[in-house]
C-alpha cells in the first residue's frame, strides 16, 4: 500500500531526522544553478512537513545548506490551529478560515493564524485538542484542533 501523501526531496543534512517538521520556504537565487533543483523543489512553499525517514545516506553539495543534503522521505505535518467549534469533528474535511473573532490576545497569534494554512485550504481535522480556555470576542466559539491539508 502506497501513501499519496509521502514525497522523496532532497533536505539539508542537519535537518534529515526522522519527525523534523519544517516549513518549505520555495527556491532561493542560489537553487537556480543547481542539478538537483527540480528533486529539492518538487514542495509545495509554504507549506508544513515532517521527514519520515532518510532514503540514503549519501551528502550531495548544495549551495544552500553548508552541510550539504540529503534524500528523504516527507509527508505534510498537522497542523495546529483554531477553528469554530462547530467544525471541530474528527474525520471532517473542512475549508480553513481564519476566525473572526476581533480581539484576542496577542499570544495566540500563532494558533489562530498557522504557518503553513492558507485560506481556503481544504484540510481534514485529524484531531480535536480542546477548547480555546481564553477570553475571545463574545460568540466567537472556537477549538484548538490538528489539521492536515
Amino acid at each position: 500500500m502506497t501513501n499519496n501523501n509521502i514525497s522523496i526531496t532532497l533536505i539539508g543534512s542537519r535537518l534529515a531526522k526522522e519527525g523534523e517538521e519544517f516549513i518549505f520556504m520555495g527556491e532561493s537565487r542560489e537553487c537556480k544553478k543547481c542539478k538537483l533543483k527540480r528533486t529539492c523543489m518538487n514542495l509545495e512553499p509554504g507549506r508544513k512537513y515532517r521527514v519520515i525517514k532518510r532514503k540514503a545516506d549519501t551528502i550531495h553539495e548544495c549551495f544552500v545548506h553548508d552541510g550539504g543534503v540529503l534524500t528523504v522521505e516527507v509527508e505534510s505535518a498537522p497542523i495546529v490551529a483554531a477553528i469554530d467549534s462547530r467544525k471541530a469533528v474528527i474525520g471532517s474535511k473542512v475549508s480553513y478560515e481564519p476566525p473572526k473573532c476581533k480581539s484576542f490576545d496577542d499570544s495566540l497569534y500563532d494558533i489562530l493564524y498557522p504557518e503553513g494554512l492558507k485560506e481556503g485550504d481544504k484540510c481534514t481535522v485529524v484531531k480535536v485538542l480542546g477548547a480555546m480556555d481564553v477570553d475571545m470576542t463574545p460568540g466567537c466559539s472556537l477549538k484548538k484542533v490538528e489539521l492536515k491539508v
